[in-house]
């Protein structure tokens, strides 16, 4: 991976060649970097079919981005608009955020950009970020960007969760990491602090107005990879809100905060490295930044994941149930959030507890039904154990919320998801596991 000082001495030998005023420079600097830029894509294309490591890809994608941008930022600073003596406005940070603010980029993907002032706009200032931005442009990157002070980047979080999502996962590139500190401070003062329940809100209100606009199904037959029910996108949302809530910093510290367990947190990072994986190799394939798994497209990554047919299953058959199984796996790392989030709810705001008792009650045992109880008004097992003690409890928790249009308790679905293995033959065949089944369905 070619460092940003490398890219930088590259640079200096046209420098050198023809000055930076010279008519020569800027076409000769716009092809030297579409090469360099080529040729990494195709390593790492190359890459990707060896190793199928999807994450690994997007994250040495970002890492190239980023030396690409800190040499430009150099290059605008030192050779076309130097600042010898920088009054207090003339300072600017040059920050990822959204995606790629993650330190994940996927070949085909955005750029989003955040330069950062410390007060209003100055002539240095617009002349430093126009001239990074048409050179991006010029090599054909998509880039979404806006040039914010501190207090402006403060003001819009507070009304538009979009930006405060995006402030969130902020990450500075270059340019003055005091200025980007100061943001990092006043966000987390200004905007986390007692903010956490209107947040988690509306990123859940936000996840299932895009699963309308894709399809609700996490089995459409041409799923989006990225904001399709079960996709990145959910994967996203779950880290942005323990992010919020916790302060991770990473995806393994959501065991630290005992959000996931670690066996949670081994299937977290299986599905997101597949999901990473699928979609580098589309927009490989695709040479945009297309995130439709289409038809024509699902053998060729099939082939590419080294997907193999199994007598009459074919390769791609097996490679879209693999899909499938990762999207199902997400959906149930939010119901296990979920439970996590209910929980500390029910401990950070104990007087809201006390009035939803009001409504609700508190934990009682269902008439008839003594392996279930209503805690906090949803189904719950009435012993943690139940479902270890009695695997077709599970399906009839199930037959019981139908039933009696009851919400089912997210500590339920837990609960159910680390007992699956117990259903075998001898829970499948049972008679009342039968009876059940079928009284769903009538």
């Amino acid at each position: 991976m070619m460092t940003a000082q490398e890219i930088t001495t590259r640079i200096n030998v046209l420098l050198d060649e023809h000055g930076p005023e010279g008519s020569r420079f800027r076409p000769d600097l716009l092809a030297l970097l579409k090469t360099l830029i080529d040729d990494t894509k195709a390593k790492l294309e190359q890459q990707l079919i060896a190793d199928n490591d999807g994450t690994g890809c997007a994250e040495n994608l970002s890492v190239f981005q980023d030396n690409l941008i800190i040499a430009l930022h150099d290059l605008a600073t030192t050779h076309f608009y130097p600042s010898i003596n920088p009054s207090t406005s003339e300072h600017l940070s040059v920050v990822a955020v959204g995606g790629y603010g993650r330190g994940t980029l996927a070949p085909g993907s955005d750029i989003d950009l955040l330069f950062l002032l410390p007060y209003k706009q100055t002539a240095w200032g617009e002349s430093v970020v126009e001239f990074i931005l048409y050179i991006l442009w010029d090599l054909r990157f998509k880039v979404g960007h806006a040039t914010r002070s501190v207090d402006e980047c403060i003001r819009l979080a507070r009304s538009d969760t979009t930006i405060l999502t995006s402030v969130l996962e902020a990450r500075i590139i270059c340019g003055d990491p005091e200025l980007f500190k100061e943001l990092v401070a006043r966000f987390d003062k200004d905007i986390v602090a007692g903010g956490s329940q209107k947040f988690i809100r509306e990123k859940l209100e936000e996840r299932d107005a895009r699963h309308k606009r894709s399809g609700e199904s996490r089995y459409l037959v041409e799923p989006n990879v990225k904001d399709s029910k079960g996709g990145l996108r959910d994967l996203h949302t779950l880290f942005w809100i323990a992010k919020f809530v916790y302060g991770t910093k990473n995806t393994s510290e959501l065991v630290d905060t005992k959000t996931f367990s670690q066996e949670e947190l081994d299937v977290f990072k299986h599905c997101e490295d597949f999901l990473w994986t699928v979609r580098c190799h589309l927009h490989f394939l695709t040479g945009r930044g297309d995130d439709r798994l289409s038809f024509d497209k699902q053998t060729d990554v099939a082939e590419r994941m080294g997907f193999k047919s199994e007598g009459r299953v074919k390769q791609v058959e097996l490679f879209m149930r693999e899909y499938f199984l990762v999207a199902k796996d997400v959906g149930d790392l939010t119901r296990i959030l979920c439970a996590v989030l209910e929980a500390q709810e029910v401990k950070t705001l104990p007087r809201i507890n006390e009035f939803l008792k009001r409504f609700t009650g508190n934990i009682k045992l269902l008439a008839g039904q003594e392996a279930f109880r209503l805690d906090r008004g949803r189904l719950n097992f009435s012993d943690t154990d139940e479902c270890a003690k009695n695997p077709i409890s599970m399906l009839k928790l199930f037959e019981v919320s139908a039933r009696e249009n009851i919400a089912i308790h997210p500590d339920a679905y837990k609960n159910i998801h680390h007992s699956l293995d117990g259903i075998d033959d001898t829970v499948r065949y049972d008679p009342e596991t039968n009876a059940s089944f079928m009284a769903m369905l009538l």
